[in-house]
């Protein structure tokens, strides 16, 4: 629930498309977050999982969104299975301007179908 005054799912890109300002054809969604397929893949499968409630990176998250927390990488698991990655995937959460973060809503990325490298980046 949006704090008086406060937008739900917040003021980013990614509260336009919780609110469905933006159309998005989701793949997943519940009362915590949702989930949909990245409109820049890295891979030949990329979607993101983002909570509802808009926490703005990984670092502000507090002891309370736990709960959210593991549910973004719950959906990000049953998501991957449900689109074929069984031989595997990365999961990816940047965190601010050094992570890489470009939309400060927190948001897990999930690349698969094909072979990844390492270092990332």
């Amino acid at each position: 629930m949006a704090a008086e005054g406060q937008k739900v799912g917040g003021d980013t890109i990614f509260g336009k498309i919780i609110r469905r300002e933006i159309p998005t054809e989701f793949l997943y969604e519940d009362e915590l977050c949702v989930a949909f397929n990245d409109i820049n893949p890295q891979g030949p499968v990329h979607f993101l999982v983002i909570p509802k409630k808009p926490i703005v990176k990984l670092s502000d998250a507090e002891d309370c969104d736990e709960q959210i927390l593991g549910r973004l990488l719950t959906v990000a698991r049953k998501v991957a299975k449900e689109k074929g990655l069984s031989d595997g995937y990365r999961v990816v959460i940047n965190d601010s301007d050094q992570g890489g973060q470009t939309v400060f809503h927190i948001h897990v990325h999930v690349i698969g179908g094909r072979k990844m490298r390492w270092p990332p980046g």
